[in-house]
């Protein structure tokens, strides 16, 4: 019984533990699988007419035929859907299509031999499959399996030639074989296309990379994605890490976004969590520290040192002519805090001032504490997500006295405007090239809109095919190897009457 108590009181924390929040969640609407569908039907009518269906050979009393070299010519799928569907996840469903057909026909009759090509349609074509979206074991997602059904109703083909009378005779034994040969060989081709070519597209969603020389970016699923009648939602973890660190992991404390939207083709929204882990491994790398000497300090900043209070601890220097020293270091990673009404992020540094004489070690001058808030504007550009920050509150303190806390005050202007000028380009030419949003290669977003949230943003935007499915695949398809391209040829069908 204490057991069972203990599990009661422990399972709510075991439930919130199996269920980490996002950093960064995407959700594809109904409008984007419209799309989809779309692309997804050129890719799939390709993959059709790529068919190849097995010679058709036997025998009728003194009747030997042989059918061989089939080959579609045309596809009419004026019927199709794609849909959500709980449990199942994508269901794609083609109704009364048609395919045109020709193949090379043989028929030997006592000592007649004819041979010739023969047009056939199937009508009434019907495909029903469903793709089961799960994540694999390095948090990718991948089709999982595929269930399909397909069917032909009627069968119809055209002869002519010499022997056309026998032909007719026999077209029920070949547009029954050729209607079962070709329903056999669509579910084989469309489950290739699934789990091994549609697979190959998956994996161009970047899920664990680099962003620059100092950090990289987790974009691994964190469960199965969830699907419901109008929408599936994928939770990405969304953390940056130092390449210095990459087995590092920052707990997340973040809100959970939330999506309520559904207007546009895709949502993606980002927490704080996002944002924080960013900067946090930034901090852990070591890169935010500026330093800035000599002649990359301002002239009139300089000028405005030396005649203020620090004119008296210049003088007490042997080195008053020696070159400043600026060096600007946070003191704790920068916290990011979104609001409706923006994005913000908080900073704390340091700012050392020193003398460098030539030959001699520096003399620090003073070390003062800085607070800043910074907006941050967040934009996305085609697949990079992208932060314009600029200056909005700043400062700053003397650690060492309040006397010299007072006399800084006359320095908060030509700080804050060395920050303005000098520092905040450099900061804003780091966040320049952004970072990509999980997305297969060669589909990009239109008409984007940010909007702010408490604790997370959303982007909503359409998509837009900038390279067709095929030219992708095709990019990334296994190259074959000769004896398996040899094996999988089919075999010329003789012309000689002896063969049949």
């Amino acid at each position: 019984a204490a057991c069972s108590c203990l599990l009661l009181l422990l399972l709510p924390s075991l439930v919130t533990a199996s269920h980490s929040p996002p950093g960064c969640r995407i959700r594809i609407t109904s409008k984007g699988l419209d799309l989809v569908k779309q692309e997804g039907l050129r890719f799939v009518e390709q993959e059709l007419q790529n068919i190849t269906v097995s010679d058709l050979h036997g025998n009728e009393g003194q009747f030997q035929y042989n059918i061989s070299q089939v080959k579609v010519t045309d596809l009419q799928m004026a019927f199709s859907d794609l849909n959500f569907q709980p449990q199942q996840h994508l269901v794609f469903n083609i109704n009364n299509a048609s395919i045109s057909l020709r193949f090379r026909r043989q028929l030997l009759y006592w000592f007649f031999y004819d041979i010739g090509s023969i047009n056939a349609s199937a009508d009434g074509v019907y495909i029903y499959t469903v793709l089961q979206l799960a994540k694999d074991e390095g948090g990718r997602l991948k089709i999982s399996n595929m269930t399909c059904n397909a069917s032909i109703a009627k069968m119809h083909a055209g002869f002519s030639g010499t022997l056309r009378k026998v032909y007719e005779f026999l077209s029920t034994f070949i547009v029954t074989g050729m209607r079962f040969l070709l329903s056999q060989q669509i579910c084989p081709s469309l489950e290739h296309a699934s789990l091994v070519l549609l697979n190959s597209l998956l994996d161009t969603v970047p899920v664990r990379n680099y962003v620059d020389e100092h950090i990289g970016i987790d974009y691994s699923l964190l469960r199965d994605p969830s699907v419901s009648t109008d929408t599936l939602d994928l939770d990405f973890k969304g953390m940056f890490f130092p390449r210095v660190r990459e087995d590092q992991e920052l707990e997340n404390h973040a809100v959970e976004p939330v999506i309520k939207e559904t207007e546009r083709m895709v949502y993606v929204a980002f927490s704080e969590y996002f944002f924080d882990s960013a900067m946090h491994s930034y901090f852990q790398a070591g890169v935010l520290t500026i330093e800035l000497q000599g002649e990359k300090v301002p002239k009139d900043l300089e000028v405005l040192l030396r005649a203020t209070f620090f004119g008296t601890i210049f003088m007490q220097s042997p080195s008053v002519d020696a070159p400043l020293r600026l060096v600007l270091q946070v003191s704790a990673p920068p916290r990011c805090i979104i609001k409706p009404s923006g994005t913000s992020v908080s900073v704390s540094a340091f700012l050392n001032i020193s003398l460098v004489p030539p030959d001699r070690p520096p003399v620090q001058l003073s070390s003062m504490a800085m607070e800043t808030k910074l907006s941050a504007k967040v934009f996305l550009q085609g697949k990079a997500l992208r932060v314009q920050l600029d200056l909005r509150r700043f400062r700053i303190y003397s650690k060492q006295s309040a006397l010299e806390s007072l006399a800084l005050f006359s320095l908060q202007a030509p700080l804050k405007t060395l920050l303005q000028l000098t520092i905040m380009p450099i900061i804003n030419e780091r966040t320049k090239k952004g970072v990509q949003i999980p997305l297969p290669e060669g589909m990009d977003f239109t008409r984007e809109v940010v909007t702010n949230h408490a604790g997370f943003l959303t982007v909503g935007a359409d998509l837009h095919f900038s390279k067709g499915l095929r030219e992708v695949i095709e990019k990334y398809r296994p190259v074959p190897t000769a004896a398996a391209y040899s094996s999988s040829r089919p075999a010329e069908p003789s012309l000689d009457p002896s063969s049949l």
